[in-house]
């Protein structure tokens, strides 16, 4: 796949996260099986050495399914194994260094909270931006200011008057009840986490959003 129909993945994606019930792999597998095409790896607070392993298998688990892998973090990491891209957060390495050590053809995301972070990023060279939170959420320490809905109706609207355009992703506590309004507030795509691997069938309630995002039930 060339770079661009990678992106075109990114209207719904699945960031992975440690719970009890299942590994990183079990979690990625399930939201493939459930028809998602993107998905993040997201080891937080673990060693290159843990990490490299888990995203080999998982590499090779999206490529099964023609699914954009994306490493969350680590540059380096995604350079070596070829994923396609890397997603950064407002205190990993900056976009620029990340587009200079990759080069073009690989995918970089960043983590946005205001029009400024958007603006910093769009200058920098992103692909596309997670902004967040639309609320609390017990998957990320460090929490930034809510956005909620307001929130990324103002930011996308000021893109727009700025003639910025860079795909947007709700990020942060979202839930399947929030999905029609968070898409109405004009952002191009939603990632999930908790709210999947929280539901009583993972598999079954990723194909549950995927019906409700692309027909509106």
């Amino acid at each position: 796949m060339m770079k661009d129909e990678k992106l075109k993945n990114g209207k719904l994606q699945f960031i992975t996260h440690y719970t009890e019930r299942y590994s990183y792999l079990d979690a990625a597998h399930m939201a493939l099986e459930g028809g998602c095409r993107w998905v993040q790896l997201r080891m937080k607070d673990t060693s290159m050495e843990d990490i490299e392993p888990v995203a080999l298998e998982m590499q090779s688990l999206c490529r099964q399914y023609g699914a954009t892998f994306i490493i969350d973090d680590h540059v380096e990491l995604a350079g070596k194994l070829h994923a396609d891209g890397v997603h950064l957060g407002k205190k990993d390495m900056p976009i620029a260094d990340a587009r200079r050590i990759l080069g073009k053809e690989y995918i970089i995301g960043g983590t946005a909270n205001t029009l400024e972070d958007v603006l910093q990023h769009y200058e920098a060279g992103a692909d596309y931006i997670g902004c967040g939170p639309f609320r609390y959420t017990t998957t990320k320490k460090n929490l930034s200011p809510i956005l909620g809905l307001e929130g990324y109706t103002a930011i996308i609207r000021r893109m727009q008057e700025a003639d910025i355009h860079l795909p947007v992703v709700a990020i942060g506590g979202v839930t399947i009840a929030d999905i029609p309004a968070v898409m109405q507030a004009g952002v191009s795509g939603i990632a999930l986490s908790g709210t999947v691997l929280h539901a009583d069938n993972p598999t079954k309630e990723m194909r549950r959003i995927i019906s409700l995002m692309e027909n509106g039930e």
